[in-house]
């Protein structure tokens, strides 16, 4: 089986190193992740007259550049084929498969591990789905995998015992039609803690006070510097120009059930969500058809 890997978090995240040493197991690796972390592009690509840069890397320095303190994880010798593109997850894909897969497309493709849940509506966000959904458009399957805590050393140990046994349920029932993606969401909780797994849908909600005046120091109990992320603590400005970042607080909406991936997680279980790519409303559309939508201007 070949399978093409990528992330959001950049080649050089913990979550990656992990998710190559889970899929080693399973057939030809390829990796092409992000050069710097890329979360929240969702399936933006980098277009236009912009240079790309595109690196292989050796064993060597896969293993020496572990995000975030630079420490050896020592297991990454897992023969798999490393390179980072300096562009989006999307555009990592897309890289691969017009380069390295031009000939023949790669089996899956699984985009993780996140450092961070892709429940509810940051689905509509995440660069780790992204990836997924490239892969959806070119009738490829593919798997979006993630870990409910920011921490960047955060453990995986659910992931590695959980996730090669969904991946062999997913790949052993695919659908016969093309466009879906699925959204593996674990809790943060140990292995021995989870629960089990649940087959649900996307939760509904949205974030509030978005908004809120530069701190560098948010997230820094959690070892996330703005210097991790490729930028400045102490950034410069123009005149006149106020500086915010985006750390908003979540608002459940009260329609959600005990099968809304985030409530799943929350009560102890590993979400699975099935996405499409195609996000055609197939009842609106007759809805509004017999409404008279359709008519002829001649």
């Amino acid at each position: 089986m070949d399978i093409l890997i990528t992330n959001d978090d950049g080649y050089q995240a913990k979550g990656i190193k992990i998710l190559t040493e889970i899929m080693c197991q399973f057939g030809s690796l390829t990796v092409i992740a992000p050069k710097k972390h890329q979360s929240g592009m969702s399936m933006a690509v980098s277009l236009g007259l912009k240079q790309i840069a595109y690196k292989e890397l050796s064993s060597e320095e896969v293993e020496e550049k572990t995000w975030p303190t630079g420490k050896s994880c020592g297991r990454c010798d897992t023969g798999a084929k490393w390179s980072y593109l300096d562009a989006t997850p999307a555009s990592c894909v897309k890289f691969g498969l017009n380069t390295i897969f031009e000939k023949k497309f790669p089996d899956v493709v699984v985009s993780g591990i996140n450092h961070g849940s892709n429940a509810t509506a940051a689905s509509c966000y995440s660069g780790t789905l992204g990836a997924a959904q490239e892969a959806a458009v070119n009738g490829i399957p593919a798997i979006g995998v993630s870990l409910a805590t920011l921490n960047p050393d955060a453990d995986f140990s659910a992931v590695e015992k959980y996730f090669p046994d969904i991946f062999r349920m997913i790949m052993s029932n695919l659908p016969g039609k093309r466009g879906i993606y699925y959204n593996v969401n674990f809790p943060d909780i140990p292995a021995d803690r989870i629960k089990g797994i649940r087959t649900g849908f996307q939760g509904k909600g949205r974030w509030v006070r978005e908004f809120k005046h530069w701190d560098p120091d948010v997230y820094r109990h959690l070892g996330i510097t703005p210097e991790l992320l490729g930028q400045s603590s102490c950034p410069e400005t123009e005149p006149g120009e106020e500086l915010f970042m985006m750390v908003g607080d979540y608002l459940d909406d009260p329609d959600n059930t005990r099968r809304s991936d985030h409530w799943i997680m929350n009560e102890g279980y590993i979400s699975i969500v099935a996405h499409n790519i195609d996000t055609t409303d197939y009842g609106e559309v007759e809805r509004i058809g017999r409404l008279g939508f359709d008519m002829d201007f001649r």
